[in-house]
């Protein structure tokens, strides 16, 4: 990759954005998000000043920094007319062009993914450097077309075929920076790396090796899961542009004040380890471990419009807490447990427990696996209930009683599920410390291969 390119990935969401370095002090940033701790950092570094932000689409699973960007940096925003943003950007049409002085970006009509999108593809005079493809073409696949709604699937899957025979007929040599990759719920494939190029992708690809549209919409359609539920409305917030004037903080709240919280419909949300969580808890909260993947829990499994009361160790940083939240739309952190939990168990307040079992002492007789329906399929417990952790909560109640065993891929998502079982009324769970392979190891029992 160009030295000049400089990628910011955020592992967690599983997207990256990119400043890209225009020789003169200044640069542009590509797709970046509301948390621009990364950008600033390396534009910092870089003695760079972020002239230009190029939006590729209204994202749905983050909140665009853009227009923060304008407000900190005087950025000028690029993003499609037809996204029909309400705040002040330059408004981009197919073929349409940007001098950023000795290079010229070009935007490129790709609608599929979102109707709107655009690809920008980065010429220097007539030589095509590199074409940043937002969701348009992906590495080893292209990203999701039911975002917009379940009607218009087919048609943006067609329109995503003649996006993608559009991109690949650029030179061959030519980069693909994409924003969505592995672990994106926009539909990037598993272990893919970032970029690529154009003609690595003809040759790899495997939905570029469909012969015609109808082929090629019917492998991405059957190829799509699930999605956070909060994918759903952060379109339209980007459609308005997101501004944070005031720098997050996390209040510190006593427990008097925290068990208020919870009795008018707050949500305590602990981010601590598993063990931590397991060992001592407050009854009824949400375990989501602080980890890259803690904003898109948080996104799918709390409403937006809840308070949110924050249980952390004190080595937690708060900003590592509250910019992710932000960045997936939740504005509703109320404050944090003053003192954490020693703080709460202090006050006589009621502590509940987990217990945590590794694979030689699990009971496989009443098994949630909470892991997405691409993981499952490829070994589970035989007889264990397969329910995505994004899908729990309706399922809870459905489960039988009596003791269970919540697991995943490490445990940090069987802690999620068995805070949700907790607050559905479930008082014996148990929290597998590791996955399928390790029980199927531990007991020389085999594991059921499909749903």
């Amino acid at each position: 990759m160009d030295k000049s390119l400089i990628p910011l990935v955020d592992e967690g969401l599983g997207n990256s954005a990119y400043l890209l370095d225009l020789g003169d002090g200044r640069a542009l940033a590509v797709d970046p998000s509301l948390d621009l701790r990364a950008a600033d950092t390396a534009a910092t570094k870089h003695g760079l000043r972020i002239a230009y932000a190029a939006e590729t689409h209204l994202h749905a699973d983050f909140l665009s920094g853009a227009r923060q960007l304008a407000h900190d940096h005087g950025t000028r925003i690029l993003a499609s007319a037809a996204g029909q943003r309400t705040f002040d950007h330059t408004r981009l049409n197919d073929g349409d062009e940007v001098d950023l002085g000795g290079l010229t970006l070009r935007a490129l009509a790709t609608p599929g993914h979102t109707p709107e999108h655009l690809s920008f593809l980065l010429l220097d005079g007539a030589r095509e450097i590199g074409v940043f493809t937002g969701g348009s073409l992906i590495v080893g696949a292209a990203a999701r077309t039911d975002l917009i709604s379940p009607d218009r699937t087919e048609e943006l899957a067609r329109a995503q075929y003649a996006s993608l025979q559009r991109l690949t007929a650029l030179a061959d040599t030519t980069a693909v920076w994409p924003t969505h990759g592995a672990g994106s719920f926009c539909s990037a494939p598993p272990g893919a790396a970032r970029t690529s190029t154009i003609g690595e992708q003809k040759n790899t690809n495997p939905l570029l090796a469909a012969p015609d549209a109808d082929t090629f919409a019917r492998q991405l359609i059957d190829s799509l899961g699930s999605y956070p539920a909060y994918f759903d409305r952060l379109g339209e917030l980007n459609r308005h542009g997101q501004l944070i004037t005031t720098p997050p903080l996390l209040t510190p709240l006593n427990p008097a004040r925290v068990r208020r919280l919870l009795g008018d419909g707050a949500i305590a949300v602990d981010v601590r380890p598993v063990r931590d969580y397991a060992a001592g808890h407050i009854p009824g909260s949400v375990a989501i471990p602080l980890r890259a993947q803690y904003a898109t829990w948080l996104g799918w499994l709390i409403p937006p419009d809840v308070p949110i009361i924050i249980v952390r160790d004190p080595g937690q940083d708060p900003a590592d807490i509250l910019w992710p939240a932000l960045t997936v739309g939740h504005t509703t952190i109320a404050g944090e447990l003053d003192g954490g939990l020693m703080a709460w168990s202090a006050s006589f307040e009621q502590v509940a427990t987990a217990r945590f079992v590794d694979a030689a002492q699990m009971d496989a007789t009443n098994v949630v696996d909470v892991r997405q329906a691409g993981e499952t399929t490829t070994g589970h417990v035989p007889g264990a209930h397969l329910i995505e952790l994004g899908d729990l909560t309706a399922h809870a109640r459905d489960l039988p009683r009596g003791p269970v065993t919540v697991m995943c891929g490490h445990g940090e998502r069987a802690a999620t599920g068995a805070s949700l079982l907790e607050r559905a009324g479930h008082t014996d769970v148990a929290i597998l410390a590791g996955d399928a392979h390790d029980w199927a190891e531990a007991t020389g029992h085999r594991l059921d291969i499909g749903r």
